[in-house]
């Protein structure tokens, strides 16, 4: 499964950067550092078969369980973040739980991420990203999640 667990960890950078350069933010490089503790937290995250933030800053999770599939394509977890983008309220910037997720992957002061994927090769998957510096920074918002520019601009 290793193989496949890399391709998911790898397409993860490409799949935040194809949404951060949407809000024009800078991309983001793959850090090994940060890729490696999440990997030990999706592990963990696997033997509990429980969804839990480690407490560190800077943390998406994501759960998957499907009978059918076996595979995960690496932009799932980051396509099921960003869509939080539908609740977020550009004039009223700020934290709420609903859109956490979206907020972290388009935050402009991230730099690296760090991407851990776990499964069981029988259709469960938890996805963890790592940011640093970690975004959704109490009073950073309006300065960090920024409006898709209009159309045809």
């Amino acid at each position: 499964t290793g193989g496949r667990l890399d391709s998911l960890t790898q397409g993860g950078v490409p799949a935040h950067n194809k949404y951060r350069k949407k809000h024009n933010v800078p991309p983001m490089r793959l850090n090994a550092e940060l890729s490696k503790s999440a990997q030990t937290w999706a592990n963990h995250l696997l033997s509990i078969n429980k969804m839990q933030h480690s407490g560190a800053g800077g943390e998406n999770l994501y759960y998957s369980y499907s009978s059918r599939g076996r595979t995960l394509a690496g932009n799932v977890a980051v396509d099921a973040w960003y869509n939080e983008v539908k609740d977020y309220d550009y004039n009223k910037p700020g934290f709420k739980a609903a859109t956490g997720h979206f907020t972290q992957v388009v935050w402009k002061d991230s730099k690296e991420l760090g991407v851990g994927v776990a499964t069981d090769g029988k259709g469960t998957f938890y996805v963890v990203g790592r940011y640093s510096p970690p975004g959704n920074v109490i009073g950073q918002f309006q300065e960090n999640v920024l409006r898709t520019p209009p159309l045809g601009k």
